[in-house]
């Protein structure tokens, strides 16, 4: 039987409209009982009420108190419609401590045919392998990180806290096409389904998995991975993201590093000092500080040299440079936690033979799949 997902749409809630282009059949969440049935093109509102929710109809009747209601269109070729976006599979609403939380419960290669296209973007027809090889990852991430969010009462979040999910509007023949030549294929590494983690645009290499989560245990398929293409060039180069920079002023700069670097180092005596940037393929931050001791780790400092803006994100390749009084600058590689599989330019060595077979074995080193 095909996994089911409880996709998280949205918590805290003050109402959902529910709807749908079929006849959408309403049932108390709990029980089972009948609630009603929504005609095609119409919709109810469902509001919270003390110690759960309330249907509103058209006319401005209301139901008794629910603890939650599910939602199912029962019309062929026709969707569940929740804040106006259309859904395969059932839609929920329970009541949560702030509000409503809505989610949609539904098969997992339904889902991935919602988050596809979303997450690698528009492909052309020579880049089929890289839509096949963004299938594998991205069923191994949904499957592996089924109840993560199990305190809210779902599986997976609808945006970048997990993959993004568009519901129907996301689909395209193009997608399901990979899904189905891919179907139910994972990556495993010595006999369980790997943490299977995708970025925007590496820079040039992948990162090793302590580089982006400070709390990270160790994983052997997760260590850096060149991207390069044969002469100085890396598939993913045509990213607008390869190489960037960013500025802070010397005021700005300490204070980040005023916040971040305890977290690895001890930053004893007057704090930091000065910073000098070296020129190397990855990133090296050298921090001098009072008393003189040095960081030397590769990758640890510069971990920490984040903006305020990034602070729930994860940097990307960099090296920074500057003092207090005087402008910083970060030159950076790539875009997202650098783990994994790069969307941007997978399609390239698949249009060159690569395959979907060879690309998670590239980029995750050791997996069976």
């Amino acid at each position: 039987m095909e996994p089911e997902l409880r996709v998280g749409l949205a918590v805290g809630a003050a109402s959902v409209t529910l709807g749908g282009d079929g006849e959408l059949f309403v049932t108390d969440d709990g029980n089972g009982e009948p609630v009603g049935s929504v005609p095609a093109g119409a919709s109810w509102t469902i509001v919270p009420d003390t110690g759960g929710l309330r249907v509103v109809r058209p006319d401005g009747s209301r139901s008794e108190r629910h603890a939650g209601i599910s939602a199912v269109n029962v019309t062929e070729r026709r969707f569940a419609m929740a804040a106006g976006r259309r859904y395969r599979g059932r839609v929920n609403v329970v009541r949560d401590p702030s509000g409503l939380t809505l989610l949609n419960r539904v098969p997992v290669e339904s889902y991935l045919a919602g988050v596809l296209a979303g997450e690698i973007g528009v492909r052309r027809d020579d880049e089929e392998q890289a839509l096949l090889a963004q299938a594998v990852v991205s069923r191994s991430f949904a499957l592996k990180n089924r109840g993560r969010w199990e305190a809210f009462g779902f599986d997976a979040w609808a945006d970048v806290r997990d993959q993004v999910y568009n519901g129907v509007s996301g689909e395209t023949p193009e997608v399901w096409g990979a899904i189905r030549r891919t179907g139910g294929q994972v990556l495993e590494y010595d006999g369980a389904i790997i943490e299977a983690y995708f970025h925007s645009t590496c820079g040039g290499t992948t990162a090793a998995v302590e580089e982006a989560f400070k709390t990270a245990q160790d994983r052997p398929y997760l260590r850096p991975v060149s991207d390069a293409s044969g002469r100085g060039r890396a598939y993913c180069d045509l990213s607008p993201r390869f190489r960037w920079h960013e500025e802070w002023d010397g005021t700005k700069l300490r204070a980040i590093l005023s916040r971040t670097l305890p977290a690895v180092m001890h930053v004893g005596g007057d704090g930091l000092q000065r910073i000098r940037a070296r020129e190397r393929a990855a990133h090296r931050v050298r921090a001098r500080r009072r008393p003189s001791t040095r960081a030397r780790r590769p990758g640890r400092v510069a971990a920490r040299v984040r903006s305020p803006a990034a602070e729930h994100g994860v940097p990307a390749v960099g090296d920074a440079s500057g003092r207090p009084g005087r402008a910083a600058r970060r030159h950076r590689r790539g875009l997202g936690t650098r783990l994994g599989v790069v969307p941007m330019g997978r399609g390239r060595p698949g249009a060159r033979g690569t395959g979907v077979s060879k690309n998670p074995h590239h980029l995750f080193p050791g997996n069976d799949h």
